[in-house]
């Protein structure tokens, strides 16, 4: 790598403006870009380079030449990561080439729309019930507690096979696994806590299978010897965090958008054909995974004009791509109206797409919906200037969205 005076770079992860959880990046930190790719301080040492613009961000994440694996050398590492475990062989995120393909196979199918469409009743199920309950309790209530925070736990329970007892134990320990505060040894010791959990559970199915992910998993793959017991262990733990933590902001997120915008909460009341759209807009506009998707150059590549060279670390920066106005008309507006929405990468791109994404539209879609029509009072208690914010999760949320009715 050639030398570069990493002191004076812009310092990374870019944190957006206190006032408004919707603005992903301060001007101040894109003007020292100095255009769409350019470099930035990482912040356990080194310096990325920072891809910014749409086309050149979809180059990158389906470009064969760079790497996902955060344990290689030079690797562009935007979190705290624990030491790499041979028995943590099933974190295919962190994969390439035929490995990642390997497990991905697993469970392309569980997560096609037609399997999600058959799971969708549950979805309604689990989302009436929380409201009801919010309703129950009476305003004010924190509608991420209550409402947004419960709602993708128990969903990605049920769908793995996971006792729902067990969803504060989990759910505060992937706090601590998506938390860039954390440290490498407290990230350690959440990870080995919630496999220690998914590994009594895995070998509760062998003996008394359910109709589940996990039991599944254990029958077809497992039992005939295709999947190791840890590589299994290994993957219910991404599926579990992944798919609960970045819902969970989302749709936090998203209800927030909303109650900004009543004409738009009003809108989806009146006509719950809307979502759909609606939806699509609202990932593009949240962004939930602001640290952007960090990849390594094992080979020289031209990525937007721009020379990468090998052992060269380059972060996909998403919330800035889903702003590119040569892609978005007025991407700074909130238009759930927009035709372009669906070309938005909040799901990232290429081999390496975010796998649950139907799973995930299905949860903000039957959230929303029902969000609105049970609640036609709704109306937040707090301001975008003063509503928590947390900025330094792996994943950008609120801390709490208290609201009335």
């Amino acid at each position: 790598m050639t030398d570069v005076d990493v002191a004076n770079l812009p310092a990374f992860p870019f944190i957006g403006p206190d006032n408004n959880p919707f603005i992903p990046v301060q001007e101040s930190d894109t003007a020292r870009l100095g255009g769409p790719i350019g470099k930035v301080r990482l912040p356990f040492g080194g310096w990325a380079w920072l891809v910014t613009r749409h086309e050149d961000v979809r180059q990158l994440l389906r470009h064969p030449g760079f790497s996902s694996d955060q344990y290689k050398p030079g690797f562009p590492v935007l979190n705290p990561i624990p030491q790499k475990r041979e028995d943590a062989s099933g974190l295919f995120i962190f994969m390439d080439g035929d490995a990642h393909s390997r497990f991905r196979r697993m469970l392309t199918a569980e997560f096609m729309i037609k399997n999600i469409r058959r799971i969708e009743p549950l979805i309604e199920e689990t989302v009436v019930e929380a409201l009801e309950r919010m309703r129950a309790m009476g305003p004010p209530a924190d509608l991420m507690s209550e409402f947004a925070l419960p709602v993708p736990s128990m969903t990605i329970c049920h769908l793995l096979g996971i006792p729902y007892s067990e969803h504060d134990f989990f759910q505060n320990h992937s706090r601590v696994i998506m938390d860039r505060n954390a440290g490498p040894a407290e990230v350690e010791a959440a990870l080995g806590a919630l496999a220690g959990l998914i590994g009594k559970v895995i070998e509760y199915k062998r003996n008394a299978p359910e109709e589940d992910l996990l039991s599944r998993l254990v029958a077809e793959r497992v039992v005939p010897g295709e999947l190791r017991e840890d590589e299994l262990v290994s993957l219910a733990m991404l599926l579990l965090v992944a798919g609960h933590e970045t819902t969970a902001n989302m749709i936090g997120l998203s209800a927030l958008a909303l109650l900004e915008h009543p004409e738009q909460l009003d809108a989806l009341r009146a006509d719950p054909g809307l979502a759909p759209g609606m939806v699509e807009e609202l990932l593009r506009f949240g962004t939930v995974v602001r640290t952007g998707l960090p990849r390594l150059a094992m080979k020289d590549a031209e990525i937007g004009g721009q020379l990468i060279r090998e052992g060269e670390g380059v972060v996909a920066m998403l919330s800035m791509a889903n702003r590119d106005a040569s892609v978005f008309h007025d991407p700074e507006l909130f238009d759930p109206a927009r035709r372009e929405a669906h070309r938005h990468m909040a799901f990232g791109f290429g081999l390496h797409q975010c796998i649950g994404q139907p799973l995930a539209r299905a949860e903000l879609r039957i959230a929303l919906v029902e969000l609105a029509r049970r609640f036609p009072d709704l109306r937040s208690e707090t301001t975008l200037a003063t509503v928590p914010k947390r900025h330094l999760a792996v994943t950008f949320g609120l801390g709490e969205l208290p609201v009335s009715w």
